[in-house]
């Protein structure tokens, strides 16, 4: 899998043409009519815009996991292993030029990002945005206020935006208050830009997705999980995340988007130092997975956090009716539902035989059916045959709940494509 192209803060740092870009986006796309916003209570449209070919399909997607006061993004980095390694502890980051580097799935001829306030507590400026150096408008205008709990959707920016690639979003937000949305524990470098230098960042700020217009893929696969999705355990910007494997397996047909939080659970929201696990699953389903630009098939992989996380679920009925729960609202919006089984873990610290016999169950609810539309066994593909409690140890990233690169790759592969779609003949396209 290709690693972080070593050129992507030299792209970002490319100046751009501003107005002329901004005007052939708008003439291109609207002829003298802007495109409309989304706030927190509205989706993004995966519909194409007038004037267009293709549909929006999401191509990246980076779920918002937390708020950090403007002075505490860095500590709170540090707190996560989640590093700005060469950014000063304690320095207000909220009001620098932020350079998110975004790995793409597919790709497209034309781009649009979505920019998150989601716990902002006052409105978030962004007074210039831009995608590969070229520059970014909201509904017409440079410039955008997003209110406190809000989101906002760009109009569509004329970039060329290549596959399995990564894609620099950049933003300045001159005056911004704190609380800053941020998803952390990224595995990928982004950067962060004041007049002392350049600073090394895995947090990502504000931009929770990105669409392109595409018109040969099929649409996208939303993933919604916990570390494991996220990828933690892997190879920083190697993009070895399980879903980054699926997405390679995929070969553009279907963009990916990867809405997995460290320490996500379905039942309950991160307390304490862990709010950085984000709002529930069950909460956050509709803004996160459901919006999803041209979204066809979901991928759960949740449940394992409710195991256990402090406080911890003893009843595994309750989680295999929570996970039912979502397939439901999945269903009434016409999307299949592929879910994976739990992994072990025997070794980390909140580890039990009491519990381990809580996943066990929740894994036998699973394989019974009646769940999910379809099931990727993500236990067996990792556990250790001869000790089924565990991790194979080629697969462990050596906290024994995480896995290497190796252990995504086994995750990636174990999912049989033609669970992926709801006509199975589609996968013979692929």
């Amino acid at each position: 899998m290709p690693r972080s192209q070593g050129t992507a803060l030299l792209v970002a740092l490319v100046a751009g043409t501003a107005a002329l870009v901004a005007y052939a986006t708008a003439v291109l796309f609207y002829g003298s009519a802007p495109k409309g916003v989304s706030t927190a209570s509205a989706a993004r449209s995966p519909v194409a815009p007038a004037h267009s070919s293709g549909v929006w399909i999401g191509t990246w997607a980076g779920a918002p996991a937390v708020g950090v006061a403007d002075t505490d993004v860095d500590t709170h980095a540090n707190a996560y292993a989640s590093t700005d390694s060469d950014t000063p502890a304690g320095h207000d980051l909220t009001r620098r030029t932020i350079r998110n580097v975004v790995h793409t799935s597919i790709g497209g001829d034309a781009a649009r990002i979505t920019l998150s306030n989601l716990f902002g507590t006052r409105p978030l400026l962004i007074d210039e945005a831009t995608v590969n150096t070229r520059p970014v408008t909201f509904r017409g205008a440079p410039s955008v206020t997003i209110p406190a709990g809000g989101q906002f959707v760009s109009d569509p920016v004329v970039v060329p935006v290549a596959a399995d690639a990564d894609l620099v979003v950049t933003l300045r937000a001159p005056t911004a208050p704190g609380p800053v949305t941020i998803h952390p524990n990224t595995h990928q470098t982004s950067y962060v830009e004041d007049e002392h230098g350049t600073w090394r960042s895995t947090l990502w700020r504000y931009l929770t997705a990105v669409d392109v217009r595409n018109d040969t893929a099929a649409g996208a696969i939303a993933v919604i999980g916990d570390s494991l999705s996220a990828g933690s355990g892997s190879t920083l910007d190697a993009n070895g995340r399980w879903p980054d494997v699926l997405s390679d397996r995929l070969h553009g047909r279907y963009g990916v988007a990867n809405e997995g939080i460290a320490g996500n659970r379905i039942l309950l929201d991160g307390q304490g130092i862990g709010a950085s696990h984000g709002q529930r699953a069950s909460a956050r389903f509709d803004r996160d997975v459901l919006s999803v630009a041209g979204v066809k098939t979901v991928v759960i992989a949740l449940g394992i956090n409710d195991v256990q996380l402090f406080p911890q679920q003893g009843d595994p009925q309750r989680i295999a009716d929570a996970l039912a729960d979502l397939t439901e609202r999945a269903h009434a919006r016409g999307l299949h539902v592929v879910g994976a089984t739990l992994t072990p873990y025997e070794g980390s610290r909140n580890w039990t035989p009491a519990q381990d016999a809580v996943r066990t169950q929740v894994n036998a609810l699973i394989r019974a059916g009646g769940i999910f539309d379809d099931v990727v066994d993500f236990d067996k593909a990792v556990r250790d045959p001869h000790r089924p409690s565990r991790l194979l140890p080629e697969f462990d990233s050596g906290d024994h709940l995480h896995l290497n690169d190796h252990g995504y790759l086994q995750l990636g592969q174990r999912v049989d494509l033609r669970t992926l779609y709801r006509e199975r003949a589609m996968s013979d396209q692929l």
